[in-house]
């Protein structure tokens, strides 16, 4: 890090990312979230609501004087780090990232470490917790999970956002 000002990624505790950027903002940070529509279903009614495009991260544009003070805003964890140092983010990126968010396109930000046939674990919903195996099914990514026992394989199509890889590679049997 230098004395230019750059951007780079900041980790946010989750659900924070909107609100560590306000404040980043307020104290004169330049800070950006992209963020999407998104319509929610609840019991009784539905909402278009803003989240983010990518979970738990904030883009800061800074430089090595204002590092501390970055991390010293609520909600923000730590800098995301690439070969030793905060890893900086061109800016013609960010200007992408903003022109797409601006547009009326569906935009989904997928991890880049699942590939199919990974071993994964479901983190978030009703499935939550749930081992599988990532498969390629009619041009969708789903999740299968082999009955070995019955000789069957059920698939669910999930967002690739909740699943992580799971390090044990041995097939996965849950339910």
């Amino acid at each position: 890090m230098d004395n230019l000002l750059r951007w780079y990624a900041v980790y946010t505790r989750s659900r924070f990312e909107k609100k560590s950027a306000f404040l980043l903002n307020e104290q004169g940070i330049e800070a950006y979230v992209p963020l999407r529509r998104v319509l929610r279903q609840w019991s009784d009614r539905r909402k278009l609501v803003l989240e983010p495009v990518i979970r738990s991260y904030v883009f800061v544009k800074t430089n090595n004087v204002l590092y501390e003070k970055v991390l010293g805003i609520e909600g923000v964890v730590r800098y995301i780090y690439f070969g030793g140092k905060p890893a900086s983010i061109p800016d013609h990126q960010i200007e992408t990232l903003k022109t797409m968010v601006g547009t009326d396109l569906e935009i989904e930000c997928t991890p880049d470490c699942l590939k199919p046939g990974m071993h994964v674990i479901v983190t978030e919903g009703p499935l939550a917790g749930m081992e599988g195996e990532l498969v390629q099914f009619r041009g969708k990514q789903k999740v299968a999970v082999r009955i070995q026992a019955i000789q069957q394989v059920i698939m669910v199509t999930l967002s690739p956002l909740i699943l992580q890889p799971v390090q044990n590679t041995t097939p996965a049997i849950a339910l």
